[in-house]
């Protein structure tokens, strides 16, 4: 069987957790190379996970003629000057979310990778967990009614790492960056059109560098639909999703970080209720082996590039809102 050759620029601990194992354990991946720019801290790694390969800079793995597909899980500072470098190399690229600091970043990215010839995906692994695909299929047959709202809510308490990147706010930290993206983008996919205006309250921190380390808001839609959700680093650990139709309610939890063991749906309708799963599917797993089958024609991507903007795009308007608490229209435009 063919494989897609991998290389990783960076030992953040997301790869290590999550996106090694699921390449290593993937039906169409192999993972043969590891960067850093620490080289002793590279070497340490490819022997922890049996990479054949490591190297002591970026740059030596895109120069490596037997890599044709990058992960990227570097700070969100650097995602566009490394995506564009790998685009540059002529390898595909799987980068962290949020793909960069803005929209203009993220579809300077899009452009750059089109015109190369390259893939790009933004590593929303739960995106391809085959719940949220059952998902849509429960609301396009009408089970819970016409759609009515959305809850998202994603929260963790970190306040006592000072010093972790998810704090430095030149580097793109802060809880909408890090946590809020999932609940926004899992709104915009569920919805299938984009948000017409948002509103956000957030808790910018002094003593955590003014990133927001805790978010709330609301997300207008069509249709008079609205995402409500709360988001952030200094609150109790919380992971749900709940989609609320005029006949009944889908609960998903924990939401966005679904495990082989605990990846089911909650269905209520009235009075009745029901689960259905669990799947046992490794969302990082399937995230993996559709990128590879994008890459060699097998499949058209589940979400485009072009996606990642339109997310930045909301992600501005938090951003914006936020800053000013003030209401913010959103015209679609970088």
């Amino acid at each position: 069987m063919k494989r897609l050759r991998w290389g990783i620029l960076g030992c953040a601990a997301i790869a290590d957790r999550a996106v090694i194992p699921a390449i290593q354990a993937s039906e169409t991946g192999e993972l043969l190379a590891i960067a850093s720019r620490d080289e002793n801290k590279a070497k340490a790694k490819a022997e922890q996970f049996n990479i054949p390969t490591s190297y002591g800079s970026y740059e030596a793995l895109l120069a490596d003629p037997n890599i044709d597909a990058v992960y990227i899980p570097l700070p969100n500072h650097l995602h566009k000057e490394w995506t564009i470098a790998a685009a540059k190399a002529g390898k595909h690229i799987l980068c962290e979310k949020p793909l960069a600091l803005n929209a203009a970043e993220a579809q300077e990215m899009v452009d750059f990778c089109k015109e190369a010839g390259v893939h790009l995906a933004e590593a929303f692994m739960y995106r391809h967990h085959p719940r949220i695909a059952r998902v849509k299929e429960i609301i396009a047959s009408g089970e819970i009614g016409d759609l009515r709202g959305i809850r998202g809510v994603f929260t963790y308490n970190g306040a006592e790492s000072k010093g972790d990147i998810r704090q430095v706010k030149a580097w793109g930290g802060g809880g909408l960056y890090d946590v809020g993206v999932y609940p926004l983008s899992a709104a915009r996919l569920i919805m299938g059109v984009e948000p017409e205006a948002v509103t956000v309250h957030a808790l910018f921190s002094p003593e955590h560098d003014d990133v927001d380390m805790m978010a709330s808001g609301l997300v207008e839609f069509p249709g008079n639909v609205a995402l409500t959700f709360d988001c952030g680093m200094w609150a109790n650990f919380r992971n749900e999703l709940e989609i609320v139709g005029t006949k009944g309610t889908i609960v998903l939890k924990p939401s966005f970080l679904p495990t082989k063991e605990n990846d089911d749906i909650t269905i209520q309708v009235g009075d009745e209720i029901r689960k259905e799963g669990p799947y046992g599917v490794d969302a990082y797993v399937a995230q993996s082996d559709q990128f590879a089958r994008v890459v060699w024609g097998e499949e058209s991507p589940t979400y485009p590039a072009q996606d990642a903007v339109s997310n930045m795009i909301l992600l501005d308007a938090c951003m914006e809102s936020a800053r000013t608490r003030d209401r913010i229209v959103l015209t679609g435009q970088v």
